[in-house]
């Protein structure tokens, strides 16, 4: 189409005002079209001169960097936020290419990460400008992090169950034996000296200790059988707040409970989803020594409930916040790092999701996404009476 419009301005001369007039109509026309091409993609699209004066900037880019768009305008005045000015500095000050630069930017309260990428616009072997593209990779990156987790638990089942199981008969042994050899030492121990007893309470207490995590890692690898049931998320959540509002008062931490009303009821294995909000609560309740606010939330659409259980705490780093999910991963010094692999793998049994979304400083908040199933929609027969085709 662009050789046809060069050969008619070669024309232009020999045609009249008609001819021109509908050169220019379907130019304009094929201008349209392109622009609409533009603002359908999924990837923000700014285009600058030589001068890094804004040329063209499709919507997707306006909605992800909230760019305020006057043709001429400097490319450094229209960009609001900072992080993204920088990201272009390579470009606008030493005219380097920048491939797959991640970004990250906060859009209405939540975290996003964008992949940018800032090219030389060359026309008839000559620079004329600069391409810029911006695509929000933020869910292709936390599916890509699942998948990972999946894979990561899926490979450690077989090995680890065995290593476990090798491991849990000889601490039963020991604490057997252990538990004799006091008794006979008693005997001819005086009561008095207590040093002996001391010793072996702190055997005893690191052998519990180690059948503890054994026990929480063969939960991790195993496969689960759950017994579903129909229940309703508003009630377990109800019941388990009940149960540690004693604890949280102990540790200065107010309870927020936002349920919504018109939760429909799933099936659900109860034991195990009260196992996962529980750790999701205890984990909340861990990041903020000092106290603060957690806050347990539930709605829901057609399709999907969604759990929210939000702290003011210490926060996560994006670096931590791709990991966390995965086993024996801990920031703390006490923690076995089974916790949050338990709560993915029993909502994963449940075919739902959890994701993270948080910041050092700024608390954390964990949501949960369990599906509603769709009632089945039956097609209607055919009924050859009341279709004019089949008289």
């Amino acid at each position: 189409m662009v050789d046809f419009y060069r050969s008619a301005l070669k024309k232009l001369d020999k045609l009249d005002a008609q001819q021109r007039r509908e050169l220019l109509v379907s130019a304009v026309g094929e201008i349209s079209l392109l622009e609409t091409v533009l603002d359908s993609i999924d990837i923000g699209i700014l285009v600058c001169d030589k001068d890094n004066n804004l040329v063209m900037v499709n919507k997707c880019a306006q909605r992800l960097i909230h760019i305020n768009f006057t043709e001429g305008m400097k490319l450094r005045s229209a960009i609001k936020d900072q992080n993204i000015v920088d990201a272009f500095k390579d470009i606008i000050i030493n005219r380097e290419k920048v491939l797959d630069k991640e970004i990250d930017i906060k859009q209405q309260g939540r975290n996003r990460l964008l992949s940018v990428n800032v090219v030389p616009l060359v026309q008839d072997r000559r620079i004329k400008g600069t391409l810029i593209y911006i695509e929000d990779i933020t869910e292709k990156r936390r599916v890509e992090s699942q998948l990972r987790r999946a894979e990561n638990l899926a490979s450690l089942t077989t090995l680890a169950a065995g290593v476990a199981h090798e491991i849990k008969n000889p601490l039963g042994s020991i604490s057997i034996h252990m538990q004799l050899l006091q008794k006979a030492l008693a005997k001819k121990i005086k009561l008095s000296d207590k040093s002996m007893d001391n010793y072996f309470n702190v055997i005893n207490e690191e052998i519990d200790r180690l059948n503890h995590i054994v026990v929480d890692f063969l939960f991790a690898v195993r496969p689960m059988n759950l017994e579903l049931r129909e229940g309703n998320i508003n009630k377990i959540i109800a019941h388990l707040m009940e149960f540690v509002e004693i604890e949280m008062k102990q540790h200065n931490i107010l309870c927020l409970l936002e349920l919504d009303e018109n939760l429909p009821g799933i099936l659900i294995d109860e034991r195990y989803m009260k196992q996962a909000i529980l750790n999701l609560v205890k984990n909340a309740q861990a990041a903020m020594p000092e106290g603060g606010v957690l806050t347990v939330a539930t709605n829901c659409n057609d399709y999907e409930i969604r759990i929210s259980v939000c702290d003011t705490g210490v926060g996560i780093s994006r670096e931590n916040s791709a990991k966390i999910f995965e086993p024996y991963f801990t920031t703390r010094e006490t923690g076995t790092g089974l916790g949050l692999t338990q709560v993915f793998k029993i909502i994963r049994e449940h075919k739902g999701e959890i994701t993270v979304d948080s910041a050092p400083g700024t608390g954390a908040e964990f949501k949960i996404i369990l599906p509603i199933p769709q009632k089945e929609t039956r097609m209607i027969a055919y009924n050859s009476k009341t279709d004019p085709a089949g008289e």
